[in-house]
């Protein structure tokens, strides 16, 4: 599915999200506060739109992703980036390679969250966060407004926007699907991390993520 909609894959969510994405990979790009020397690992990233925030002058930016079509396509267009084909749930990397490991709007497609966010803990560095970007629970009386968007018009947009309106009727089927803020930053701790936060954006419609790796081991 994501090897299809690839090529019209960033326009596509330009347009659904009335430009907020761009705004999002912002706020994504200061929580990992990428530094020279610094290793960092993104993964879902797709076509790299979400990695190529994190480029900066001596920084490793890795992009990860399950689907060939969208490292195809990324490859193309930010022939700077390290793309690597990445299953989340068994990543082809080291212990302890990354300063930073992000994922954004992606996490909600994996078939073993927990597994993967312990890889995710697996490859960053003690001391080192996880960023993670989703689509969550709108506050208040936004909730069945969004809720309407997502079941009636979602489905209708993305038939006039793409070749495969099907994918995004199962964006709207996954995120209606996702845990909460307060839920998601569970899962986040039992995989280990600690100081575990989240920040709402776009009144919770999407939610930010952060946790940190401890120094030493806990026994």
């Amino acid at each position: 599915m994501f090897d299809e909609v690839a090529p019209t894959y960033d326009l596509t969510n330009a347009l659904l999200s009335f430009g907020q994405d761009r705004s999002w990979r912002k706020k994504v790009a200061k929580a990992v506060d990428p530094r020279a020397g610094q290793a960092i690992l993104d993964l879902a990233a797709g076509t790299g739109a979400s990695s190529v925030a994190f480029a900066r002058e001596g920084v490793r930016v890795v992009a990860g992703d399950f689907s060939e079509g969208m490292l195809a396509v990324g490859r193309k267009r930010h022939p700077e980036l390290e793309f690597v084909f990445a299953d989340a749930t068994k990543l082809p990397f080291k212990a302890a390679e990354f300063d930073a490991t992000s994922i954004s709007f992606g996490l909600r497609n994996v078939v073993d969250v927990d597994t993967a966010l312990s890889e995710m803990f697996r490859v960053t560095k003690p001391g080192g966060r996880i960023v993670i970007c989703e689509f969550s629970k709108p506050v208040g009386l936004l909730r069945p407004f969004y809720n309407f968007y997502l079941g009636k018009l979602l489905p209708g947009f993305s038939g006039l926007f793409s070749k495969t309106p099907e994918a995004y009727s199962y964006l709207s089927e996954s995120i209606i699907a996702w845990p909460n803020q307060r839920q998601l930053a569970a899962k986040v701790e039992a995989a280990g991390f600690e100081n575990v936060s989240y920040k709402n954006l776009t009144l919770g419609i999407v939610a930010l993520h952060i946790g940190f790796k401890p120094v030493k081991a806990k026994k």
